[in-house]
């Protein structure tokens, strides 16, 4: 249960990277955190650890059946579920004119993690959303508004990611509302060793910098806060949008 009251909230995908940073800075904020990742135990726990308080659940988004078991627990860990960040999702470059390299299994895996995971997690969330008059924010990706991205499937799901974003909005609004991210070049762990798109983004971004996990979660805390934009998507790319 949560003896200090505090507003809990799910991060999906949250052993390592963007979501480890969202749920850090959330626990930060005085967020009561549940942590999330498939086979990812030991980096689960470890962080855990390092944020009193919190709770690693090991779950499979892509599957609907995990993505229950995962929010009825996220929901009884603290006896309420107030935000869920759908921020699960797999990326690996592909050139996009390279279209027989896209295996029929990695499209299928981009898909049900990246696109059907948010989908799961939201449609087994509205139940106790809708009691605390909670909110989802997703992580897209700048490469679902722009022909851009790591390979065709992760931009299409992406895409997908956003009108799944605008859907919800409108079809769980007003007791819940539901916005989204749209990250550039994050330098995580995935993607350190992505040469020579660092160096582009480096070199054109208008921001001149790298994207850092933590540039994420302070936009992912910002909408948290935000009670009166439902729908949207934030881009953040240092500016790598207008390009």
């Amino acid at each position: 249960m949560n003896p200090t009251g505090n507003k809990a909230a799910l991060v999906t995908g949250s052993s390592s990277g963007i979501g480890k940073a969202i749920a850090t800075r959330l626990h930060a904020e005085g967020w009561s955190v549940v942590l999330n990742g498939y086979r990812t135990e030991e980096a689960g726990q470890a962080l855990a650890r390092d944020l009193p308080g919190a709770v690693y659940l090991d779950a499979d988004v892509s599957s609907s059946a995990d993505a229950v078991r995962l929010v009825d627990g996220a929901a009884a860990a603290y006896g309420r579920l107030d935000a869920v960040v759908n921020n699960a999702g797999v990326a690996r470059q592909i050139p996009h004119h390279d279209l027989d390299a896209v295996e029929d299994e990695f499209w299928d895996r981009v898909m049900g993690i990246n696109l059907k995971g948010p989908w799961n997690v939201a449609k087994a969330a509205r139940k106790h959303l809708v009691q605390t008059r909670g909110q989802i924010i997703n992580n897209a990706s700048l490469a679902g508004l722009t022909a851009a991205g790591s390979s065709i499937p992760y931009a299409v799901s992406k895409a997908g990611v956003l009108h799944l974003t605008r859907l919800l909005a409108k079809a769980l609004g007003p007791e819940i509302r539901v916005n989204a991210v749209a990250p550039g070049y994050i330098d995580t762990p995935l993607t350190h060793d992505w040469q020579p798109l660092r160096e582009f983004v480096q070199e054109n971004a208008p921001a001149r910098r790298l994207g850092r996990p933590e540039d994420v979660a302070e936009v992912v805390h910002g909408l948290l806060t935000m009670d009166y934009v439902t729908g949207t998507a934030i881009p953040v790319a240092g500016g790598l949008q207008l390009l």
